[in-house]
């Protein structure tokens, strides 16, 4: 029996000549990995519709024998053009895709993180990438994860405690007019380093990276 999503694309990679693995990001089934036969195929109804963070609806059936399930068919409802043409963006996104994958197991609902990508995906394709942007990610992907900071109990003086208390809760077209300080933004880039440190034990690929605006 064929199930139904709404979500969207992290990863795709290759599993033969013609054929693709699409990894999904869901609200209902979380991260979930399909197989799309003959997707490379010039013919295939898979053709252009299976790229790095187009969103859409889809259908797939659940494998019994492993966690690859089969791709039936796709409806690109956003396709975020824009963003996979501008690096900080993309950049912006992997680090998002990398920290998710490590935070969190297959095959286990995501509403939360799924509403937290899916806005900043809208976000992202009328707004350039900024540094806040990395940070408010972070502090919304912590507290969904249930592994927010105790602000009150860290070295923050108060308005920097109060900064990242804002930039955990409000949208991202508010969190972009926040002003920080220089010391405030030196202050939140380290300590959200140390802590992500400290709970993970390794930091998600490519931080440093997304930090690197023009």
């Amino acid at each position: 029996m064929d199930e139904t999503a709404h979500g969207i694309i992290l990863r795709t990679r290759p599993l033969t000549e013609t054929s693709l693995i699409v990894h999904w990001l869901t609200a209902d089934h979380g991260r979930l990995s399909t197989v799309a036969k003959g997707a490379k195929r010039p013919k295939s109804p898979f053709r252009g519709k299976l790229d790095l963070f187009f969103e859409g609806d889809f259908s797939f059936r659940r494998s019994r024998k492993s966690d690859l399930h089969a791709l039936r068919e796709v409806k690109i409802t956003a396709p975020h053009s824009e963003i996979r043409t501008d690096l900080p963006r993309f950049q912006l996104l992997a680090y998002t895709t990398r920290f998710i994958e490590r935070t969190t197991e297959p095959d286990n609902p995501l509403p939360g993180i799924h509403a937290i990508f899916t806005t900043l995906l809208a976000h992202l394709d009328t707004h350039p990438a900024r540094p806040a942007l990395v940070y408010s990610l972070e502090m919304k992907l912590l507290n969904e994860l249930g592994l927010a900071p105790a602000l009150e109990q860290s070295p923050l003086d108060e308005a920097t405690q109060t900064l990242l208390e804002q930039m955990s809760i409000l949208n991202w077209q508010t969190i972009i007019t926040l002003q920080p300080t220089k010391a405030q933004a030196e202050a939140v880039k380290k300590f959200l380093h140390d802590f992500l440190l400290h709970q993970l034990g390794k930091l998600p690929k490519g931080r440093e990276t997304a930090l690197e605006m023009p």
